[in-house]
């Protein structure tokens, strides 16, 4: 079905609220760290839900629908290799501490003052190069998603002319992005995220309740055991025959999860705009339980839709999505459209409007933070450390908003060249890694190690970028074809087969983590071996004697159980609370993950391996568990990011604009900083 007047009003209105929000914004942002950091006040509750929103675009949620449908309920059990890393992740604060404690506004600027100059520019440019190609497919699939839940037609006429509707909707959600980032930067980017994220996860909460009660757990039962041998749905140890998204993926994932902490800079913006390191901390502890909403709807939607296009009862209202399926013959491209085609007639008039004024909230906060993040790298890491004399506020901040646009165009040009030709996830991984994989390295060492070089973060970085390139390469090029034309024999067609072994045999995942590890090595022997380097860690840290902001009091060491575990005199009130409760979530499913495994394995040695059903029954409470969470979840944190709006609005008007502080690095030290300290 199409959608109905209601639905577009609905639509409009979202819209509406969201422009009006950023314009009032307008006037809040000043000066370069108002537009790059929001000039570093918001509170907990306020990043978590704009930066978990942040990330929820389009394209997240079509990768996850894509693997929800393959995998089903499997994945949040493998899910739990994550467990670990997310406790730790939380109650150290892992990176994101540290990083706002040097008070850096972009990963780059850290290098800088971590290791030099030119590895700020190098480390820059290939965060940007890495992150627009990255960013490059995301207008593309968005696109194609809105126009096949919206019933939109391949063309339309305007004055007569006949015009192609995929870039005119490419253009439109671009525009909307734009709009966001030119209003009042990263003000307007968190305060729109935010009412984009208590919008949209609220719709996602009520429409898996309607989905449940549409689609009753027998029928999704049916659809779940129809799947082929080796393809469970709900039996994590069922997997034999899926390639994609098997153990090895996971246990990546987890691994990825602690090394690449914040090391991805399509949402930058998040990790300096926080009011202090305690508060950045508090943001990562709290941001487990929105994933949980996430995770939800990316399993309930996919099952519903498998449920509608294989069972009978649904045979005849299915037969439109099963036609326009049919057409399709990529199947990386058949596997994007599948769900908004099939939603568009599952969801009745009202939902779907809320459903697509959802989607649209995902789309317009992901395009506005990747366009502010490489725009911003573009020009603070790649142009600015070249001047010798500062730009004055008005042009810098012109400038950023200009690289913004070029990033919009440069992602509208590549979109439409682009052909799918594996899954989103897979592509994601990889190119991401260009970056992330030497990336991790050169933070983790240069945050937490003083012996860390500059030689061992440029060795990580070459590394990890062209094991990831080569991986690019190998997933992109049409390597099969060119084997065909080589001469047989020649070193030309012996580097194509290979190329078309790894293709076939070596995911995108696979290669990435490769290249995390050889980076890795390659940092800690550089370093070991190179020069000895102890470098001091308090200075660039503002800690003890350069301390710059925050408690004087955590510089003392940790005495009690309570400070060894993490948990310094700065949790205060409810904090400790909030945290405990937080971290008993992971630590109990880890706990149930390791049990259960360790039992299933035990029944499937003996023969007598755990049912499709008794499976299914876990998994039915586990739906209602997290259901009846998230609603807790949803009323939770807009309390919490409401009384974080009104503080960071009082703080932004209240705050002093120091030009000074721009991103430069002077002597070793931030811009703003005391020479004298």
């Amino acid at each position: 079905m199409t959608p109905s007047t209601l639905d577009w009003s609905i639509v409009l209105g979202f819209v509406f609220v969201l422009m009006a929000t950023a314009m009032l914004a307008n006037n809040l942002s000043r000066g370069v760290s108002g537009f790059l950091t929001a000039d570093r006040c918001a509170g907990r509750y306020l990043v978590t839900v704009a930066y978990n929103m942040a990330q929820v675009g389009v394209i997240t949620l079509v990768w996850y629908f894509q693997l929800g449908f393959d995998v089903g309920f499997t994945q949040i059990w493998w899910g739990y290799f994550e467990g670990p890393s997310l406790i730790l992740l939380a109650i150290t604060g892992w990176v994101i501490y540290r990083f706002r404690e040097t008070r850096a506004m972009t990963l780059a600027q850290f290098f800088e003052l971590r290791y030099s100059k030119r590895f700020r520019v190098m480390s820059g440019g290939v965060a940007f190069v890495s992150g627009i190609i990255n960013y490059g497919i995301f207008p593309g699939v968005t696109a194609r998603f809105f126009m096949a839940l919206c019933g939109m037609p391949e063309r339309f006429m305007l004055a007569g002319e006949s015009i192609a509707t995929f870039p005119v909707v490419m253009v439109v959600l671009l525009a909307l992005g734009i709009f966001m980032v030119f209003a009042g930067g990263m003000v307007s980017i968190i305060l729109t995220d935010f009412l984009q994220g208590v919008f949209c996860f609220g719709t996602f909460v009520f429409i898996c309740f309607w989905l449940m009660a549409q689609f009753p757990w027998p029928v999704l039962e049916r659809a779940m055991f129809a799947m082929p041998q080796g393809t469970s749905f709900v039996d994590p140890f069922g997997l034999s025959r899926e390639k994609n998204f098997d153990v090895m993926y996971w246990a990546i994932s987890a691994f990825v999860l602690f090394y690449a902490a914040r090391a991805w800079q399509g949402d930058q913006g998040y990790n300096a705009a926080p009011l202090n390191a305690h508060e950045a901390r508090m943001a990562q502890i709290l941001n487990g339980w929105r994933y949980r909403v996430l995770m939800l709807v990316t399993i309930i939607i996919p099952l519903a839709v498998r449920a509608f296009l294989t069972q009978p009862e649904y045979a005849d209202a299915a037969l439109p999505v099963q036609a326009a399926l049919d057409q399709i013959s990529s199947d990386a491209l058949r596997a994007e459209l599948r769900t908004p085609l099939a939603m568009a007639m599952i969801l009745p008039t009202g939902i779907l409007g809320l459903f697509i004024a959802a989607m649209l909230g995902a789309a317009v906060s992901t395009d506005e933070a990747y366009l502010h993040s490489w725009g911003s790298i573009f020009i603070q890491d790649v142009i600015l450390p070249f001047r010798k004399k500062p730009l004055d506020p008005k042009t810098h901040t012109l400038l950023l908003k200009l690289a913004a646009l070029g990033v919009a165009v440069f992602a509208f040009t590549f979109s439409m060249l682009y052909e799918p030709t594996q899954y989103i996830a897979m592509f994601a991984a990889i190119t991401a890694s260009i970056f992330v994989a030497g990336a991790g390295a050169a933070i983790i060492g240069g945050l937490y190690w003083r012996r860390g070089s500059t030689l061992g973060a440029w060795s990580a970085m070459i590394t990890g970028m062209v094991l990831a390139v080569v991986g690019v390469l190998v997933h992109q090029l049409p390597l099969d074809h060119w084997l065909s034309e080589a001469e047989q024999g020649g070193i030309v067609a012996s580097i194509w087969s290979n190329g078309v072994w790894l293709r076939e045999h070596v995911t995108g995942q696979v290669m990435g983590f490769i290249s995390m590890i050889s980076a890795s090595v390659m940092y800690v022997a550089v370093s070991l071996v190179g020069p000895r380097t102890d470098f001091e860690l308090d200075r660039m840290l503002n800690r003890g004697r350069w301390r710059v902001e925050g408690d004087a009091s955590i510089d003392l060491p940790a005495m009690t159980i309570w400070e060894k575990l993490g948990m310094d005199n700065q949790f205060k009130g409810t904090d400790r609370v909030v945290t405990l409760v937080t971290l008993a979530w992971p630590l109990f499913f880890t706990l149930v993950f390791l049990v259960g495994t360790a039992y299933a394995l035990w029944r499937k040695s003996n023969a007598d391996p755990i049912s499709a059903a008794s499976w299914s029954a876990w998994w039915f409470w586990w739906t209602w568990l997290i259901l009846g969470t998230s609603v807790v979840v949803v009323f939770w944190f807009t309390s919490g990011g409401i009384r974080d709006v009104i503080r960071m609005v009082r703080l932004l008007r209240q705050r002093r604009v120091d030009a000074r502080d721009d991103g430069r690095v002077i002597d070793g030290v931030n811009a703003d900083e005391s020479p004298t300290r």
